[in-house]
């Protein structure tokens, strides 16, 4: 990958994983490949590390060398079954989780893989379940998995209960103008303030317009979220929500300013482009991320608002996770969620406890609802359980329970569900879809490093916070990481776990999946220090898979472009919009707050 001298490594998956991340699919001796996570948020992500992938040998974070992870209690796998089946989702019993083989190691630092990793290791199955794929996890990674379980252990405890919020109308509403009825400002993109434009040479896209970000305090702060509709390009920024016209930039509505600071967002909006904002209730060590605002992405106006009780004892709104998924908002704590109708404001349902000791404590939202328990903590059946969640009354659709050792990390798709998961004391990760009924589809037996690009996630597993990996429903399409030469995307078959096709980046820097469209992939390729970033797109089908250009931005913001080291990126009307999640806060560094292209 190309970097300015003496410059960091832009953001990618390498980051060390956070602590409360690993364990959920099935481990996969010796493998490179565990998703990659980004450097705190206060400072410029550090090098990438491989975020991991598809089980395989050889995960990369320091091995030990050629250790099969132990069968769990009904399978080595992750998902253990009842005691009634004969295996984990009713797999012929296997050494492994998933009864597959090992992945490629996790990768963090590049170290030496598990003996045979990737390929077949000599002498024995790769991984706990025979033929099923899990990757090793590198000892770094595992030190912060076993801290991570503790805080858990000892937080996540006692019945979540809670009063529902207080859903008012707002007493300071919105009240600045809709944008033109067009919504996009025109085509040639108006506010280019750094006059990026100005060596842009044939071919090559154009800078529609560019905004620096808000001040922000020396220790940093969050600028999480970033929402297109037809007519706005929406981001939030510390203390503040930002409406932008999609083609030329100009404001669509007066910034939104909140009391405290933003906490929490909907990365989904619903169906009339509505998304709720969470911010803390005051700036001292005891405030909480417990108060909701409603906000209309399009015209700025401020719908209803309300506040979050804590839960029972150790269940709190310290911080909380929120998604919408149809017209339901999901407000995660530490131990159990509560739904609220979205577009009023009134509580529907309640996940708290249940089963053995069950404490809800992530969620995940948007195309359905899936939760992710902590069970029997510091037992000697400590395990996790997965449930898919009805979105008007909460009840589980079905239950999924994990060999004791394994944690969820991460969901990389929620229709078709694909599950990433890590086990610390095997040093091995898994990648897993499921069916509509919970049942294990397959598991991924692939040989790659994942490439993906994973938020840190230390007081939340942080379940949706990956970017750079996209399903459909029969492919997974995963990005490996980078190493000597430019990164592949890796057509994943999830009937079968099996590689389909790759294909190559056609730069020198990482490439990752954006989205389906149109019966192609849409891909970003990232820019470096003097060479603009390109979307392309790559058939999905057929014998050929080569990119081909929709965009190729200008050399002459690629500096600019090239500095967005935590970042969110989207595809959508033939624009392409890059923006800033965290902010440094450093005074001496210009800011980026968010950047779109198009011709």
């Amino acid at each position: 990958m190309s970097q300015p001298p003496n410059q960091p490594p832009q953001g990618g998956f390498g980051a060390p994983q956070d602590p409360r991340q690993g364990g959920f699919g099935a481990p996969q001796p010796g493998q490179d490949g565990a998703p990659q996570t980004p450097p705190p948020p206060q400072t410029p992500p550090p090098p990438q590390t491989p975020p991991s992938g598809a089980p395989q040998p050889g995960y990369g974070y320091p091995q030990q060398p050629g250790q099969p992870a132990q069968p769990g209690p009904y399978q080595s796998g992750p998902y253990a079954q009842p005691p009634q089946q004969p295996g984990p989702y009713g797999y012929p019993q296997q050494p492994g989780p998933y009864g597959q083989q090992p992945a490629p190691g996790y990768g963090y630092p590049p170290q030496p893989q598990y003996p045979g990793a990737p390929g077949t290791p000599p002498g024995g199955s790769r991984n706990p379940f025979k033929g099923k794929p899990a990757v090793a996890i590198g000892a770094a990674v595992a030190v912060l998995l076993v801290v991570g379980g503790t805080v858990f252990a000892v937080t996540r405890g006692g019945d979540g209960k809670e009063d529902k919020p207080v859903a008012q109308q707002s007493d300071d509403p919105k009240g600045s103008d809709s944008p033109s009825e067009s919504g996009d400002g025109g085509s040639e993109g108006g506010d280019d303030p750094e006059n990026l434009n100005a060596g842009r040479q044939a071919g090559e896209s154009k800078v529609l317009w560019y905004k620096p970000a808000p001040d922000a305090p020396k220790s940093g702060a969050d600028a999480p979220g970033m929402w297109i509709t037809e007519k706005t390009a929406v981001k939030a920024a510390y203390k503040q929500v930002f409406g932008f016209k999609v083609g030329d930039g100009e404001d669509a509505w007066d910034p939104i300013t909140f009391p405290e600071k933003i906490c929490a967002v909907t990365p989904q909006k619903s169906a009339s482009d509505k998304v709720v904002v969470a911010y803390m209730s005051g700036s001292s060590d005891r405030a909480k991320c417990n108060q909701l605002q409603q906000i209309d992405l399009n015209t700025g106006d401020k719908g209803w608002k309300g506040s979050v009780a804590d839960g029972q004892l150790f269940d709190s709104t310290l911080d909380v996770e929120l998604s919408i998924t149809g017209k339901t908002l999901l407000v995660g704590r530490s131990q159990s969620g509560t739904a609220y109708n979205v577009d009023s404001g009134k509580k529907m349902w309640d996940k708290t406890r249940f089963g053995d000791k069950c404490f809800p404590d992530a969620f995940a939202g948007g195309d359905k609802i899936i939760a992710v328990a902590s069970c029997a903590a510091s037992s000697s059946t400590e395990h996790d359980e997965v449930q898919e969640l009805d979105p008007s009354t909460g009840k589980a659709k079905w239950t999924m329970r994990f060999d004791k050792g394994w944690r969820v990390a991460r969901v990389f798709s929620l229709d078709p569900l694909v599950i990433y998961g890590t086990n610390e004391d095997k040093k091995a990760w898994n990648i897993s879809t499921f069916d509509s009924a919970g049942k294990i589809r397959s598991q991924v037996d692939v040989d790659l490093e994942i490439g993906a690009e994973c938020g840190w996630a230390i007081l939340q597993r942080d379940l949706q916070g990956c970017s750079g990996v996209v399903a459909d429903a029969n492919t997974l399409y995963m990005p490996t990481k980078a190493t000597a030469s430019a990164n592949e995307i890796v057509a994943i078959d999830l009937g079968n776990g099996k590689e389909k096709w790759r294909v190559k980046s056609p730069a020198d820097d990482s490439m990752l999946p954006i989205k389906v469209e149109n019966g192609k992939l849409i891909a970003y390729v990232q820019a470096s220090y003097d060479a603009g970033g390109q979307v392309v797109s790559i058939p999905i089908s057929g014998s050929s898979h080569q990119p081909a250009k929709l965009l190729q931005n200008p050399a002459s913001a690629a500096d600019i472009e090239n500095g967005f080291f935590s970042k969110a990126y989207d595809w959508a009307d033939g624009r392409f919009y890059l923006s800033s999640t965290r902010l440094s806060g450093q005074d001496e560094a210009k800011e980026k707050l968010m950047l779109a292209f198009g011709k």
